[in-house]
Formats: structure tokens, sequence, C-alpha cells
């Protein structure tokens, strides 16, 4: 009885099993259930072939089972689904090769595609036309081939399509224009031959248009804006590096929205429009490396906005007009190699945001205008190969070296080897008929040359006899020091007793005041330093920073301190002492300092040879180039110098910016102005704070805080590491936004390649991942939620994650205090 019952239990199970599979196996054929997750049939079948296609060189496309599980539950990597349908593909930076399968065409519900920044080849799927919901195509970055399909242009919902930076050729496809909400459109660094769709001009959806470094011919169509102003977005447009020939079109005056206008190295030519100054949004103007003739027009006073203005290159001529008081916010004025004449407007002096002027290559005549002085923001400048005559004002002279301003026969004072000629003597008025007769003969003109040289040379001794005092004053000053001193060692131990001395080597000098060493490589007295041939450097909150040469050659850099902004004497000596033991190998050292007997302040540190970090980074030539090797040693240099500020000194920065880290001849990293805070008044630091807040770099929080502190440091540190990523400067909004909220906003879009500086794409196929990495930590250290960002010590530890060889280096953190250097 229990084996019959046992037999007809299994005979149920059996047949009801059966029964199952029979009514969910169909089912089960058109799709696959998982996890409560289906996906269509046609959607893995077309995946699949997506996989077969690419080349997987990292094994990231593991998770693509062949059964299929997890395609839609979110365990294949890059897939997003809704309903079972495929609605994104996202796999950038993740060095896949191959070819995109045709079969992608099958995703019916596709969105997106995000496939940028590999190694992928093959042509540009001609089936990406059938997917009537596409609305994001990203494949820069990439190695494709072929021409683009114009099938693309049946896709009505697209809104971006970035091809750039591959291998594509053929012509635009005008049918691109079809699609209506197209906003975002870059081929740019590709090889695409053939003119410029009329279609595209007309697009009322289009903001971003990019098609530079290509092969187009042709002239630029004149149809933008057809429909009225108010119907066109477009506000990016670059067509530079083509072979455009022809005119600028006057129809771009109608693009009221444009904020950038790059059409340089093409083969443009004849005038400037004038229309185009009704243009008042345009941030960027680039014309340089064309053919145009003629004046720069006067409508561009309208450019209240214009940041940068390059036409150099060209073939204008005619003098400047004075239309540049309407520039105020202008940084950026590149005139070089055209035919201008006349004299150098003294209305550029007014412009005083500006930090780049180049007005090389010309036929500027007359003197170089006193006016130009006033402009404190300015890191280059060059007039040099022009007509220009007179003496070059000595601020500019002692800033900048020859190169400014050679070439220009007349021009005098501006190195040793152009002194500017001594006025003529004086020569006495002729006698009057009233005046007493004299008797001799008159003098000739023989005679008064020969008196006149005969004065000049007593005048020649009558300084050499002063100069040699001088040096013998100096010399036993010296001699002084050296008698005053001799009982200290090197070691920094007494000779008599043996104890171990101070890092503080105090001594006067012939013009009076106090100088007090600390450790260093080079040993001068007071006066040694007051006699020493300054050049100003910049100006900070906290004073002026000058390059001081002394007499046997050697460079410091001095910093005054700003009068009635320092605290007294006797605080003032106890924080500078604490200051002199700080050492570190990104940190600058402060080598001495001197108190005036009028109350001056001067404080001396390591001169470093290649300047600060915004002007490596933004004043640079086009030859010269920054790799991703070196930007990444700034950027733990920094990191381990806060860091140290931070948890070995309780030292709050407050004011980081990349226009106090010094670089020297290594390019190693050096954040300078640390501490100063506790030498100065609290109205001073708040002054300080608030500078540092007009530059980009200020927490958003400092507003209601006023004070300071390890978080607020690292959000200026984050900004540090975007301005090296990007290579933009913070000082210069973009979009009306500041650097992390447009770093922000393009990630958000996944534009990534467009935030990295393009010189650092060229190796992304090896060092994608770190600046991927690196960006992240930026974006972390710049969140607008002060608890969320991480300490200045987990940054450097993620650094040197990210890239483990400079994490052993320093291997001397450089803390101690070296011996006392007599």
């Amino acid at each position: 009885m229990e084996n019959t019952c046992h037999f007809r239990y299994k005979y149920f199970l059996y047949t009801h099993l059966c029964l199952f599979l029979l009514v969910f196996l169909p089912q089960l054929s058109l799709s696959q259930k998982w996890d409560g997750v289906i996906v269509t049939q046609a959607d893995y079948q077309a995946l699949r072939a997506i996989k077969n296609e690419l080349i997987d060189f990292k094994g990231f496309l593991r998770s693509w089972n062949d059964s299929g599980y997890g395609a839609c539950s979110g365990r294949w990597a890059g897939i997003k689904c809704v309903k079972g349908q495929v609605i994104a593909i996202q796999l950038p930076w993740k060095g896949l090769g191959g070819r995109i399968s045709e079969k992608i065409g099958q995703l019916q519900a596709l969105r997106k595609i995000s496939l940028h920044d590999n190694v992928i080849g093959g042509t540009v799927p001609l089936s990406l036309g059938f997917l009537h919901n596409l609305r994001g195509v990203y494949l820069f970055n990439n190695q494709l081939s072929g021409s683009i399909p114009p099938s693309i242009g049946n896709c009505p919902v697209l809104q971006t399509l970035d091809v750039s930076n591959n291998f594509l050729i053929g012509r635009i496809p005008p049918s691109l224009a079809n699609s209506t909400r197209l906003y975002r459109l870059n081929m740019s660094l590709n090889s695409l031959v053939g003119s410029i769709p009329v279609g595209l001009t007309q697009s009322p959806s289009l903001i971003f248009l990019a098609l530079q470094h290509n092969n187009l011919s042709g002239s630029i169509p004149d149809s933008w804006g057809r429909k009225g102003n108010n119907s066109y977005h477009l506000q990016f447009l670059t067509l530079d590096h083509n072979r455009i020939s022809g005119t600028i079109p006057v129809s771009l005056s109608k693009l009221a929205l444009l904020q950038e206008i790059s059409f340089s190295h093409n083969q443009l030519s004849g005038a400037i429009p004038n229309e185009i100054g009704t243009l008042s949004r345009l941030q960027k103007l680039d014309f340089s490396n064309n053919n145009f003739k003629g004046s720069i027009p006067s409508s561009f006073s309208n450019f209240t906005s214009l940041v940068s203005l390059n036409l150099e290159g060209n073939r204008l001529d005619n003098q400047i007009p004075e239309v540049f008081d309407g520039l105020s916010n202008l940084s950026v004025l590149n005139l070089k190699n055209n035919q201008f004449i006349g004299p150098i407007p003294a209305s550029i002096g007014n412009i005083s945001r500006i930090n780049q002027l180049d007005l090389a290559q010309n036929n500027f005549s007359g003197e170089i205008p006193a006016s130009l002085v006033r402009l404190a923001n300015l890191t280059y400048f060059n007039v040099s190969y022009n007509n220009l005559s007179g003496s070059v004002p000595s601020s500019l002279a002692k800033k900048f070296n020859s190169s400014s301003f050679v070439g220009n026969l007349q021009l005098c004072g501006y190195s040793i080897s152009t002194p500017c000629p001594s006025p003529p003597p004086a020569i006495l008025p002729a006698q009057t008929p009233e005046a007493p007769k004299r008797h001799g003969r008159k003098l000739s003109t023989k005679d008064i040359i020969l008196i006149a040289a005969g004065v000049l040379l007593l005048v020649l001794l009558l300084l050499c006899f002063i100069l040699l005092c001088c040096l013998m004053k100096k010399r036993s000053a010296s001699k002084e020091m050296d008698g005053k001193t001799a009982t200290r060692s090197v070691s920094g131990k007494d000779a008599k007793t043996g104890a171990v001395a101070g890092p503080e080597v105090e001594s006067g000098g012939e013009m009076g005041g106090k100088l007090v060493h600390f450790d260093g490589p080079f040993v001068f007295t007071a006066d040694d330093l007051l006699c020493a041939t300054a050049e100003i450097m910049g100006k900070s909150s906290y004073g002026t920073a000058y390059k001081a040469t002394l007499e046997d050659g050697n460079q410091v850099a001095v910093k005054r301190l700003r009068e009635k902004t320092t605290k007294g004497q006797r605080e003032f000596e106890t924080e500078a002492a604490a200051l002199g033991k700080i050492r570190h190998p990104n940190l600058l050292a402060l080598r001495a300092y001197y108190l005036g007997p009028k109350g001056e302040k001067l404080l001396v540190f390591d001169y470093m040879p290649k300047g600060s970090l915004a002007s490596y980074l933004h004043a640079r030539g086009p030859e010269t180039t920054v790799d991703w090797p070196t930007r990444m040693k700034i950027t733990i240099g920094v990191a381990r110098g806060l860091n140290h500020l931070h948890t070995q000194e309780d030292i709050i920065h407050g004011n980081l910016t990349s226009s106090n880290i010094l670089l020297d001849e290594q390019t190693n990293a050096h954040i300078a102005d640390f501490g100063l805070s506790r030498l100065m008044t609290t109205a001073a630091n708040t002054n300080v704070i608030a500078t540092a807040g007009t530059l980009g770099y200020r927490a958003p929080e400092l507003s209601k805080l006023k004070n300071a502190n390890t978080k607020t440091d690292v959000y200026s540190l984050g900004v540090i590491i975007l301005e090296l990523l990007t290579g933009k400067s913070p000082g210069e909004p973009m979009n009306g936004m500041d650097l992390p909220q447009w770093v922000a906003s393009i990630v958000k879009e996944e534009w990534t390649n467009e935030v990295f500086d393009l010189e650092l794409m060229r190796d992304a196929q090896t060092t994608g991942d770190e600046l991927l990495n690196t960006l992240k930590l930026a974006l972390h250290c710049v969140d607008p939620t002060p608890a969320a960002r991480p300490e200045a010590e987990q940054v450097v530890q993620q650094l040197e994650e990210i890239k483990p060889e400079l994490a052993a280096a320093p291997a001397d953190d450089g803390t101690k205090v070296p011996p006392t250097t007599e």
C-alpha cells in the first residue's frame, strides 16, 4: 500500500510539472525572467551581438553572461532597463576595443549610448537611425572611421551627438538639421570635408556647435538666425583649424545669445563686419590666423562681457580705435602680427582685469603709455618689433624681460644694454646787452664740448669715489658681523659652552633696523638686503612681493608687509619665530625677517624660479605644455603641504589659491603665505578672506562663518585640483557658474571630455582612469556640504592610491629644522 501511494505521488508531481512546462515554456522562450526582472528576447539577442563584436580588454563585460541573468537587474555592467527594454548603454573609460554592432538598432527603447573614451574602431552604426527614442550619442575619444551615417537625422528626439576626436571622414550630413531637438553637436577633431550644411545654421535648438580641427572648406553660410533672434539659442560656435574661406557672414549678428566664437586658423578674409558688435553677451572672440583686413570695428566697445579677444596673425591696419573703455572685463588682448599703426591707446590702461597683452610685430609708434603701469594683474606683456620710441616705464622694465621690448630701435631703458641717453648739459643763455662785457674771445662749440666732457668726467670720478666708500663700509660691516657670530659653529653649538643654539641669528646694519636669520642657503646682512636690486613680482592683501638679487648674485623672495596691518613688534617677533621653524618640502620656508627703524617689516623666503602655479598654467605660450604627470606631482605636493599645516602645525591657510602656490626649478609645489594671518591684525585677516572669495576659491559657507577652517581649506584645494584638470582659471565665470558648478554640470550631462584640458586628452588612453578618479576626488573636496568633504590627510591618501609611483616620494618630509647657517 505504501508503495502504491508513493507511486501515485510521483505520478501527480510528474503530470503537474509537464502541465507547467506546456503552459509557461512558450512565454519563457519569448523572454528571460530573473529576480522578477524581464528582458525581452530581442534586446537580449542584441546585447549578445554587441558583446561579441566588442573586445573587452579589462573584463568589464564578464557580467554579460550567456543566460541573460541580471541583464535588467543592474548586474550587467552599464545596462539600464525600463519594463524589460534596454534604455541606456553606459560603458565609458573601460578600454573597450572592437566595433559597435549594427544589432544595436534592435534596442528600440534605447535612449542613450555612452561608449566614449575607449579604443573602439569600425564605423558609426547605420542602424542608430532606427532608434526613434534615441536622445544621446556619446562616442567621442575613440578610433571610429568612415563617414557619419545620414540616418542619424531620422532620430526625432536626438539631443546630443558627440563623435569628436575620432577618424571620421566624409561630409556632415545635412539630415542632422531634421533633429529639431538637437542642442549639442560636436564633430571636432576628425577629418570631415565639404561645407557647413545650411540647415544647421537655421536650427532653433542648437546651443553648442563644435566643428573645429577638420578639413572643412567653402564659406560660412550667411543664413544664421533667419527666423528672428528669439528663435535661436546658439551660444558656442567653434570652427577653428579648418580650410574655410570667404567673409564673416553679417547674419551672425542675429545670434543674440552667442558667448563664444572661434574661427581661428582658417582662410577667412575681408573686413570684420561692424554688426558683430551687437553680440553683447560675447565672452570669447578668436579670429586669429586668417587674412582679415581693415580696422577694428568701433562697435567692439559694446563687448562689455568680453573676456578674451584674439586677432593675431591677420592684416588689420589703421590705428586702434578708442573702444577699450567699454571692455571692462577683458583679461586677454592679442593683436600680435598685424599692421596696426599709430600710438598704443592709453585707454588700455583702464582695463584693470587684463593679464595678457600682446601687441608685438606691428607698426605702432610713439611711446609706451604710462597708463599701462596701472595694470596690476598683467602677467604677460609684449610690444616687441614695432616702431616704438622713448623710455620704457621702469615698473614694466622690471617686471618683464627684454624679449618683451626688442625690435624697437628707438626704445630704451628695458635692459642694461639699452640705457636711455643722459639729458644734454644745460647751456647758459647768451649775454644780454645790459650785462657787463667780458674780456677775451667768445666760447666756440668745441670749447663748450670740452668743458661739458670735463664736467662729466668729474661727476664720474665722484660717483666712483662714493661707490668705493660704500664697498669699504659694507666689507667692514661684514667683517664685524663675522666677528660677532664667529663663536657659533655650523652645527649650531656655542664654541665655548657646547650648548645647542636656536635657529635665529640676529644682526643690525649700517642703515639701522633688526635682521633675524633662520636657517637657509644664503647669509646676508641687513645692508645687503636693503641695497639689493628688487623686481616686483606681485601684490596681495598681505603686501608686495619682490625678487631681490643680492650683491653676490644670489636671489631671494622678499615680502614687504603692508603698513598698519601687522601686530605689535613683540607679538610679531614671537609669531615670526614660530613660522621660521616650519619646514616641509611643499611649504615655502621663511628664511629671515627684518624690522626697520621706521616700523617697516620684511619677510625673506626662498625664490622660486618658475613662479606661481597660476602663471605657469595660464600665462604660458601655446608651445609650452604641462603634461599629466607634472600636474599630478603638483597636486600631490599641494595636498601634502596642506596636510602638514593642518595635522602638524595646527595652521589654517585661509587663502589657498594657485597664485600662492610656487614652483621651483623641478616644478615641485611650495605653498606660500601660510601662517601670515598670525602676523596680521584681525581687520587685515578679514580683508584677506574677502579677497579670496573674489578669486573663485572661497568655500560657500565662509560668507556666514567669517573664519576659515580645515574644510574651507580643502574646498580651496579641490578648486585648485579642478584648475589643474581643466586648465581653466577659477576667476573667470563660465556660463554664469563658478568652476566647481561648471564641472559638475558637465559631468552630470556625460560630457566628461569637455571638462579636461585638451592637453590631457592626448594621453587619455593610458591616463583615463587617473583623470577620472582625480576628478571624482576634486568634486568630493568641493562638496557644498562641509561635513561631506574629506580632510587633507584623506586627500593625500587617495591621491597616492591614484598615482602609487608618487606615494613614496619624498622620503624625508623635511619637518626638521636644519642647523643654523652662518
